[in-house]
């Protein structure tokens, strides 16, 4: 990349983080639709010609660029923590946490009521997926074979419920739904032991050793260009 296509590649991100800025206040009366966007072309005084160039799906880009600027804020709020002080579990769990101490429970709302639709189901469990796969890059994970998709998968499932119940928990300082995440992570935290015991179990290693070979096939995406494959990580926005 060439520092024009650099110095373009930055203007769009700043010209779209310029209009998330603006639509905030609105999408708590218009959610994350085309009304927000023109709201938010003409409150930040973006060229509407740049704003279609930095949204071109107008409020389905701001919602994406919101999820994405919330998964960054997790990352760095990881960064920050002391994880290493705690149980392997506690860390997935503080992740989980910091992710939802970052978001805007209408926000999010919304978001989940737009990727609720049909035609954006996929893009929402790709962003879910996105989450995940940032967690566990942020404690280390160094897993390249078919551990790579499994954990992420498990995870994924555990923060989509979570955010389900954190959308509806009126307990004190969210207090239920970190409870309910530890009980999530700790359900997870067995499987896994329960898959260490079946790796050494006599009839694992025989499967293994023959039609279970097929899974030293399948490889973690290669995410330095980008890929359509589960677990690729798309450009700041």
């Amino acid at each position: 990349m060439t520092e024009t296509q650099k110095t373009e590649a930055d203007h769009i991100l700043e010209t779209r983080a310029a209009l998330l800025e603006a639509a905030i206040p609105h999408v708590v009366f218009d959610g994350w639709s085309d009304a927000t966007f023109d709201a938010a072309v003409a409150e930040s005084g973006v060229d509407a010609g740049l704003a279609a160039q930095a949204c071109p799906r107008k409020g389905l880009d701001l919602a994406v660029a919101y999820h994405r600027q919330g998964d960054r804020a997790m990352v760095a709020a990881m960064e920050a923590a002391d994880l290493q002080s705690m149980r392997y579990s506690d860390r997935v769990a503080y992740g989980l946490r910091a992710r939802l101490e970052t978001a805007d429970r209408e926000l999010v709302h919304r978001g989940s009521t737009l990727f609720a639709l049909p035609h954006h189901a996929a893009e929402g469990a790709g962003l879910i997926w996105e989450t995940s796969s940032a967690i566990w890059d942020a404690l280390g994970d160094t897993s390249r074979d078919v551990n790579w998709y499994s954990k992420r998968a498990m995870l994924s499932a555990v923060y989509s419920s979570a955010v389900l119940f954190w959308l509806g928990d009126t307990s004190e300082d969210s207090a239920e739904t970190w409870a309910f995440i530890d009980r999530r992570i700790s359900d997870v935290m067995k499987i896994e032991t329960t898959k260490a015991k079946l790796r050494d179990n006599p009839l694992s290693k025989a499967f293994m050793a023959g039609p279970g070979r097929l899974l030293d096939l399948i490889k973690a995406p290669d995410t330095s260009a980008q890929s359509n494959m589960p677990g690729y990580v798309a450009p700041k926005s």
